[in-house]
């Protein structure tokens, strides 16, 4: 048995406590890993104030975890103790689905969330099936880790899953915890890149991550000027927008894809679509062996997160800082 030391929500919307729990011996293909830091994510607040009805408590949250192996299953052969991971929003999936064999096992049907149903890595030891625990290479600092494996494999996988070419013209909507990094990629992809942002305090920043314009995501003067030009839009944002105009920005064949969760229907002209041949189109993070080739990329890159951090004891303090919105861009609980 491993006693676990964690902090917890005892119920709905509650502070996060001190928190202790067993954890029986690890599986034939499980990992423990020994966390040394852990990202927060809007997600772990959504979870702890039960916003999407299937949340358990005491609830410990957490899927951005970074550390170390600290122990291995009989049958793992890939992982040893000591190797430096990560660990998103999945910890596990049946292995044997169409979708798990076809190698997208972030699809599976019976998939386990890292905070769905079990304890996360808000706490000095976290378990998952080793397939999720992705090992971090050179040149991805753990420090910078967790925030990857949420925020980015999400504006990363639309890159993969769709085949975007390093020619494409591509926009992104919104400069927050997600947009900063598609930013990033896309520029690193070798896209040109348009930042859509309501804060004209954020144009500088999104230039230096890699945006060569920037334009009043509210404006539909500035979607106009823009119609008929881009590849690719990514929406990163949770509130309506004028989808008409940004679909009217795409090129024909041109893709508008969503990983903000948008909680209003999104109104939508077919005409634009059928004649433009254009897309909507929408993902969640990316499976393992996705993490994994973003990783790489990032390092090669140097993508990497912009970070604020706080110790692991002060995370109800980190937590208040991510809901008033103050942070920029990603925070990262140190253990």
């Amino acid at each position: 048995m491993t006693t676990v030391h964690a902090y917890a929500a005892r119920e709905r919307g509650a502070n996060l406590e001190p928190f202790e729990y067993e954890l029986p011996g690890v599986g034939p293909d499980e990992v423990d890993i020994r966390v040394t830091h852990c990202g927060i994510c809007h997600s772990d607040l959504s979870m702890i104030d039960n916003e999407w009805g299937f949340a358990s408590f005491p609830l410990v949250p957490g899927h951005e975890a970074a550390g170390t192996v600290a122990a291995v299953g009989e049958r793992v052969t890939t992982l040893k103790v000591g190797d430096r991971v990560g660990l998103g929003w999945h910890a596990g999936a049946c292995m044997s689905c169409p979708q798990c064999l076809s190698g997208h096992h972030n699809l599976c049907p019976s998939g386990e969330g890292t905070i769905v149903g079990r304890h996360g890595g808000f706490a000095d030891v976290v378990r998952a099936h080793h397939a999720f625990a992705i090992p971090l290479p050179e040149g991805v600092e753990s420090g910078d880790a967790g925030p990857l494996f949420c925020g980015g494999i999400t504006v990363f996988n639309p890159l993969l899953q769709h085949d975007i070419k390093p020619t494409a013209r591509a926009g992104v909507v919104g400069i927050g915890g997600l947009g900063h990094m598609a930013l990033q990629f896309l520029r690193a992809w070798g896209c040109h890149v348009t930042a859509f942002t309501s804060s004209e305090a954020k144009g500088d920043e999104a230039k230096r991550m890699g945006a060569h314009e920037v334009l009043n995501s509210r404006s539909d003067e500035a979607l106009a000027g823009i119609a008929g030009s881009l590849d690719l839009i990514i929406s990163t944002v949770n509130v309506p927008l004028n989808w008409d105009g940004y679909i009217a920005a795409l090129a024909p064949r041109g893709r508008l894809h969503v990983v903000g969760a948008v909680l209003e229907p999104m109104p939508i002209t077919a005409f634009p679509m059928i004649g433009g041949q254009k897309s909507i189109s929408g993902s969640p993070v990316g499976s393992p062996a996705s993490i994994a080739t973003m990783l790489d990329f990032a390092a090669r890159h140097g993508v990497k997160p912009v970070t604020e951090h706080f110790p692991m004891a002060e995370v109800n303090g980190a937590l208040a800082h991510l809901k008033a919105g103050k942070a920029r861009y990603r925070i990262v609980l140190d253990a």
